[in-house]
C-alpha cells in the first residue's frame, strides 16, 4: 500500500505491507469563503471590547507578535489586514516581533515569505532573543515560583497585540497560543 505522509511542504510517500495497516486521517471542513472579510470583521467586531480603531490612538506605539517558522500561523494573512485597521498609526510606531521562543532567528528569505515583501520593507522587526537579558524586562515570579522575562521592545509599546494558533504538538501536547 502507498501512503502519503505529511511531511515537510510536499509530503512523503512511502510503501507498506498490505496486511494490518490503517490509514486514519481527519476530517477536512472548508475554509472560510472570505478569510480577508472575516479578519476585518473580527476587528471592527470583536466580542466584548470596542473595535481595533477606537481602541488605537495615532500617537500610540504598537508591538505586534507574530509566530515564527515553525508554526503554520497564515501571517501573510492576517497581519495585512491587521496592520491596514492600524493604518491611522504611523509606520515608525508600529513593530512587529518575531516570537522565536528558543528557536534560531528566521532569515530575510524566510521572513519574506511569511509576511511579504511589502511588510518586510515596510515595517521594523525585531526578532525575539529569548536568552539574551539585555534584550528582556523581569516581571516577577508566577504562581508556581518561575521567573517571568518579557521582551523589552513588546513591553515598552503602549499597545500589545499578540498573534497566533494553538495546535496540537508532536511531544509538548499542545503549542501555541497568546
Amino acid at each position: 500500500m502507498r501512503v502519503k505522509l505529511a511531511y515537510g511542504k510536499e509530503g512523503l510517500w512511502v510503501e507498506l505491507p498490505d496486511e494490518n495497516v490503517t490509514v486514519v486521517e481527519p476530517k477536512f471542513v472548508s475554509g472560510l469563503p472570505d478569510e480577508e472579510a472575516a479578519i476585518r470583521q473580527a476587528l471592527r467586531e470583536p466580542l466584548g471590547m470596542p473595535p481595533l480603531r477606537e481602541l488605537v490612538r495615532p500617537t500610540d506605539t504598537v508591538a505586534i507578535a507574530f509566530s515564527d517558522i515553525t508554526r503554520p500561523m497564515p501571517n501573510d494573512r492576517v497581519l495585512p489586514v491587521l496592520l491596514e485597521e492600524l493604518s491611522h498609526v504611523p509606520r515608525e510606531n508600529i513593530v512587529l516581533i518575531n516570537a522565536l521562543g528558543v528557536h534560531r532567528r528566521n532569515t530575510e528569505e524566510e521572513l519574506m515569505g511569511m509576511l511579504g515583501r511589502e511588510i518586510v520593507e515596510g515595517y521594523r522587526i525585531v526578532q525575539h532573543a529569548a536568552q539574551d537579558e539585555g534584550e528582556l524586562v523581569y516581571l516577577g515570579r508566577s504562581s508556581f515560583g518561575h521567573p517571568i522575562w518579557v521582551n523589552r521592545t513588546y513591553m515598552e509599546a503602549s499597545v500589545r497585540i499578540l498573534t497566533g494558533l494553538i495546535e496540537p504538538h508532536f511531544f509538548a501536547g499542545f503549542s501555541g497560543g497568546p
